[in-house]
């Protein structure tokens, strides 16, 4: 018969001083070297994705050179991967034709185009543009002479405080470029996202449909 404590419990009987079984207490190791050796795998699987990651190209988290073909000619820059497309063309090419006021992609006042296509850039992060060609309210213009949309503006008295004017402005050329005879619900449908405060909508639906006509008989 086994050895018994003075309390006739077999000695170092079945329950250790916490009241945890020596069952349990094998089972809940077993358990915590199992799960340690779930993280340690874990931990090498990520490591191995971030090298893999880091081959792969991945910028970040100091700043890197970027190449960006603005209004036909390329511009290298160096920003911080979270920077702007709106950031990089004020701040670094001084390219301040293009307007920030709410910088949250919901007045599109820094509107420009890629590939022809209106974006917020704003909303753009300048390392996301890669090769697609950037126009901005500076690349309209060919010299001296300005872009018929940009006449019309002027002609029609199509602006106010001038804050909205170039997203304006490249609303309605991107509109003109792939639409040139544009009706008056597909002016306001292009301008639809462009905010103006000072309220100049009539007079810049007046001069995209005076641009298109300009266009067209030239």
């Amino acid at each position: 018969m086994g050895r018994k404590s003075q309390n006739g419990k077999p000695a170092g009987g079945g329950l250790l001083p916490s009241g945890l079984t020596r069952r349990g207490f094998l089972k809940g190791a077993g358990v915590s070297a199992a799960t340690t050796a779930l993280l340690d795998t874990t931990l090498v699987q990520m490591a191995e994705a971030q090298a893999k990651a880091d081959n792969d190209g991945v910028v970040g988290p100091g700043e890197v050179k970027v190449t960006l073909n603005i209004n036909g000619q390329d511009k290298q820059v160096t920003v911080l991967p979270s920077a702007t497309l709106a950031a990089a063309l004020r701040d670094d090419l001084e390219m301040t034709g293009t307007k920030v006021v709410c910088d949250r992609g919901a007045c599109s006042a820094c509107t420009v185009m890629l590939d022809g296509v209106t974006v917020c850039s704003c909303m753009t992060l300048a390392v996301d543009v890669g090769d697609r060609k950037v126009t901005t309210i500076e690349g309209l213009q060919q010299g001296d002479k300005l872009h018929p949309v940009q006449e019309a503006f002027v002609e029609n008295d199509a602006l106010q405080c001038g804050f909205c004017t170039p997203g304006m402005v490249m609303s309605c050329a991107s509109l003109l470029q792939h639409n040139p005879n544009p009706t008056l619900d597909d002016v306001k449908h292009a301008c639809a996202g462009n905010l103006c405060r000072c309220g100049t909508y009539p007079k810049v639906f007046a001069a995209a449909l005076d641009a298109a006509r300009k266009m067209k008989n030239a």
